[in-house]
């Protein structure tokens, strides 16, 4: 094993960027350093950057490697070069952070070397915190649920997103599910945004209801739960191009609707996906060009709530909402009426 160094220099659009400790074990099982987290991230920018460039990011530093501790940093260090841009966001409990905003690679390369391995999104702009220009479909597979079954389901979505006029960039989540990002014009609130993620997951639900659940508590999920509190204000996913914290270091791939039935989650790695980028570029190239609007999946919305369909649970940090059902899990619901 070579002995670690005190530091490389790695070059990334036009800046110079320290790299300390560049040999230090990231991912053990698969003997990948710190410095070659650090090119990946430089290798496949323009991606990564179309995913979660101009937005701000939650920094998840894993300073020890995947199987140290890691933390949650929505605070950017007060210590930073002067061309690392933050963005002031405010969050449902009333307090205020800057954020990183990544703009070039030389962003990436620097969290890179801060132990951040994900890239965390919001899906806002820093030009516009208030305004989504992006709806989120997060597919979280329960425990024994296969590819095939996840995929079943992103379809469904796909179909759902088609009928109302929005077009859904498909990727895996770098674990076991996938996400769907669809771009919007940044006109609707957090609020109707979520709610729109919301009257899809029902609509996904009604569909392929032994496949597919919009159900909020575990004790009521089964096969691929649609996690439309995803959209809720302050909550993010991992970005496209992200390296997720697994022993073989895969990745959140974007993929085209036709190459997500033939692939695998797996296939995807650090190591793997610079020679696919540099042979393909980037599958949600085009992304930024199909912005669409929000209106037809709000009247879905409106025509389940005439049906009986209001609200459903927030996450349990967020203020009680107005029309939202009982935040009790529904075995202890029961419990305790009379």
């Amino acid at each position: 094993m070579p002995k670690p160094s005190e530091g490389v220099v790695v070059e990334a659009a036009g800046r110079e960027v320290p790299v300390s400790n560049p040999d230090k074990i990231y991912f053990p099982e698969a003997g990948i350093r710190k410095i070659e987290v650090v090119r990946y991230y430089v290798a496949v920018a323009e991606g990564a950057l179309r995913g979660s460039g101009g937005r701000p990011n939650v920094m998840v530093r894993y300073a020890d490697g995947i199987h140290g501790e890691f933390f949650y940093q929505k605070r950017a260090p007060a210590s930073r070069p002067d061309w690392i841009e933050v963005a002031a966001l405010s969050f449902p409990s009333g307090r205020k952070a800057e954020e990183i905003v990544p703009r070039d690679a030389a962003a990436l390369a620097w969290l890179a070397n801060l132990g951040c391995l994900e890239l965390h999104p919001h899906p806002v702009r820093a030009e516009d915190l208030d305004h989504p220009d992006e709806l989120r479909v997060d597919l979280d597979p329960m425990p024994g649920i296969e590819w095939p079954q996840i995929v079943a389901v992103a379809l469904q979505a796909k179909d759902v997103l088609t009928e109302a006029g929005l077009r859904g960039w498909p990727k895996t989540s770098g674990s076991r599910g996938i996400h769907v990002n669809v771009r919007i014009e940044p006109r609707w609130s957090f609020t109707e945004v979520r709610r729109a993620a919301l009257a899809l997951a029902r609509e996904v639900e009604r569909r392929v209801p032994e496949l597919a659940t919009s159900k909020w508590w575990k004790e009521e999920r089964h096969g691929v739960f649609i996690d439309y509190n995803q959209n809720a204000k302050d909550r993010t996913v991992a970005g496209a191009y992200s390296v997720r914290p697994k022993p073989d270091a895969r990745v959140s791939a974007p993929l085209t609707w036709e190459e997500l039935g033939t692939c695998r989650p797996e296939e995807f790695t650090l190591r793997t996906m610079p020679a696919r980028f540099a042979e393909l570029g980037d599958r949600h190239a085009d992304i930024d060009a199909h912005a669409g609007r929000l209106d037809a999946l709000l009247e879905l919305s409106a025509r389940q709530e005439k049906e009986g369909l209001g609200d459903a649970p927030w996450p349990p940090h967020y203020a009680k909402q107005s029309g939202e059902p009982p935040r009790v899990q529904p075995s202890k619901r029961k419990r305790e009426e009379p």
